[in-house]
Formats: C-alpha cells, structure tokens, sequence
C-alpha cells in the first residue's frame, strides 16, 4: 500500500513539473503559477484527474488550453489516463497567483 502512495505523489510532482510547461497565450505566465489548476488527482491506476478554470469564461484558449493539459499529462509514460474538468467556481482571481508569477508581472 504504501508504495502505491509514494508512486502517486512522485507522479503528482511530475505533473504538476508538466502543468508548468503549460503557458496562458495572454499571460507570460505558466497556468500552474497563475493558479489556474485547482487540484490534481491520482488513483491507483494512474488515472489522473486535473480541475481546473480560465482566467475568464469566455477566455479564448477554453476550447484548447484543457486539450493540451490533457494531450501533455497523458504524454507521461505512468499516466493511464488524463481527464480535465473545467470548473468557474471559485471563479479565477489575481489573488490564486504564487508570489513568482505576481513578481513576473510586476505586481508586487
């Protein structure tokens, strides 16, 4: 049991290091820093599950941004399966930004 949770957690940080590939085409900012990913799930068999929102709903990458999360988090070798839900609640706010991606856009 245990080491399926320690597969887990070093699978998480592999895609949270994807995730940061990942940039909003209007920000120079990746979408993990920008706070845009809510939360990621793994289960036992590696199918991973990402929620995440826009900085806008009608932001113009809503129909790709989520395909190309999901197309580069099932592009690693241990995940099975990648799935993305889109959600607006809580709606996106400057405040989910971390300290970097704040200090990238001179806003501190």
């Amino acid at each position: 049991m245990s080491d399926i949770t320690i597969d887990t957690a070093l699978l998480g940080e592999k895609i949270v290091n994807v995730l940061k590939t990942i940039y909003d085409p209007e920000i120079p900012v990746d979408i993990y820093e920008l706070g845009l990913i809510y939360d990621v799930f793994v289960n036992e068999d590696y199918e991973v599950k990402i929620l995440m929102t826009l900085t806008t709903p009608n932001c113009p990458v809503a129909e790709t941004l989520p395909l190309e999360v999901e197309e580069k988090v099932k592009s690693l070798n241990e995940v099975k399966d990648a799935e993305v839900e889109i959600t607006f609640d809580p709606p996106w706010t400057q405040e989910l930004m971390s300290e970097e991606a704040k200090l990238e856009l001179g806003m501190l």
